[in-house]
């Protein structure tokens, strides 16, 4: 199962990312495919919190657009939220020690342990913050 990240979704949904095209036809594809698909749900808070944000887009997205962005994703059949269930705490754990997070880091490593407990075979980001988790196989959607 795929799993996507706040910054593919956010390309995906805003027109004026130069990545905008690409990513958008790649959520298409997961979200009319058969196959099951993930989005973490840290990633639909954090994807809300930016494009809506006016320090990030001038103009940034409203209340309506975003919103309306996150229910087109969650209408898809073969959508799977990922969220903490029994394992986390375990998981999230180990981590932080080995990925030697602090900070800020600790959103990804969070994103990452629900990625690693819950089936995912591959995480798409444009982050390379998260190849400090081991196990975790990671792929920009959008390089040929």
């Amino acid at each position: 199962m795929i799993a996507v990240d706040t910054n593919v979704l956010v390309y995906g949904h805003r027109r004026d990312s130069e990545f905008h095209t690409d990513a958008e036809a790649r959520l298409r594809e997961l979200a009319e495919g058969r196959a099951a698909w993930a989005i973490p749900w840290p990633c639909l808070h954090e994807f809300f919190s930016v494009v809506t944000h006016p320090r990030i887009y001038a103009p940034p997205s409203t209340t309506g657009e975003a919103v309306g962005q996150i229910e087109a994703w969650l209408g898809s059949p073969s959508l799977v939220l990922l969220g903490e269930e029994n394992g986390h705490w375990a998981a999230l754990r180990m981590l932080l020690i080995e990925g030697k997070v602090s900070g800020p880091l600790v959103h990804d490593a969070r994103i990452a342990a629900l990625c690693l407990t819950q089936g995912v075979s591959e995480l798409w980001t444009m982050d390379r913050d998260f190849s400090r988790f081991p196990g975790l196989v990671t792929r920009n959607p959008l390089k040929p």
